[in-house]
């Protein structure tokens, strides 16, 4: 975990389980005891835990992003930009940013007056939900916070595809079909799991509203608030041969405890 990669697939995976840990344990409890209320506070928290998880997941996923382009297109550089100080200093500002997006998108949210009733098409607390339920003008502001995190996003997608290309441009010019497995191996994992981000995200929020259905808004929060953080572990486990050797001596060293 000393190493930029296993440091930030560390930050990742504690992302991914502070997602599943607000969404899943109270649909479970709806489902268990056939109950469908939440306080109001109760609300704001796991709306706010939400946006601080998943957009602390985008911004480790584009960070991870620059350690893949740095260790293979500047691979002398690597000890010198990724060195112990700039990774935690990268991650601190991951997890910085994504709690001021998330305190704002609260702010703004819970500030409007609810006059369209309070039942919510959701088994969690979701901002477009809430905004259909207000009748206030104020709900613009919310809006235009929505459309600064759109280009936000959009800039980190466009830096994530052209690291890409460079990535790709130099992997195919290495000589050995070793060497290119390597690095294959290295990004595809990472590839995996933001393109499955950035679909689910925008199969759930670019939806025409005319089409929109309870059901199927239920099922499109589903895939982009649960399916990725469930199968983050999946994709880097399988395709890392470090971690799979590094959890089979574990299992080695346990049983011959037992």
């Amino acid at each position: 975990l000393h190493t930029p990669m296993f440091f930030f697939l560390l930050n990742l995976a504690l992302s991914d389980l502070g997602s599943i840990c607000t969404t899943v344990p109270k649909a479970m409890h709806n489902s268990l005891w056939d109950t469908m209320t939440i306080s109001y506070t109760g609300c704001a928290a796991r709306l706010f835990l939400l946006y601080f998880f998943l957009s602390a997941e985008f911004s480790l996923l584009t960070i991870m992003c620059y350690d893949r382009y740095v260790s293979i297109c500047k691979p002398l550089h690597y000890g010198t930009l990724l060195g112990s100080r700039a990774c935690a200093h990268m991650a601190v500002a991951a997890w910085a940013s994504a709690f001021l997006n998330a305190l704002m998108h609260i702010a703004n949210t819970f500030s409007l007056s609810l006059c369209h009733g309070n039942v919510l098409g959701q088994f969690f607390c979701e901002i477009p939900q809430i905004l259909k339920l207000s009748c206030s003008k104020s709900y613009l502001r919310e809006v235009g916070l929505i459309g600064v995190n759109v280009c936000l996003l959009f800039s980190c997608f466009v830096f994530i595809v052209f690291s890409y290309v460079q990535i790709f441009k130099v992997v195919l010019r290495i000589p050995s079909e070793q060497g290119r497995h390597k690095a294959f191996s290295t990004c595809l994992p990472h590839l995996a799991a933001v393109s499955l981000f950035i679909s689910t995200g925008m199969l759930a929020h670019l939806k025409p509203s005319s089409n929109s259905s309870p059901s199927l808004d239920l099922a499109l929060s589903v895939l982009y608030s649960v399916v990725p953080p469930a199968l983050n572990p999946l994709i880097y486990s399988l395709r890392n041969q470090k971690l799979k050797a590094a959890a089979w001596r574990l299992m080695s060293v346990r049983f011959q405890e037992c």
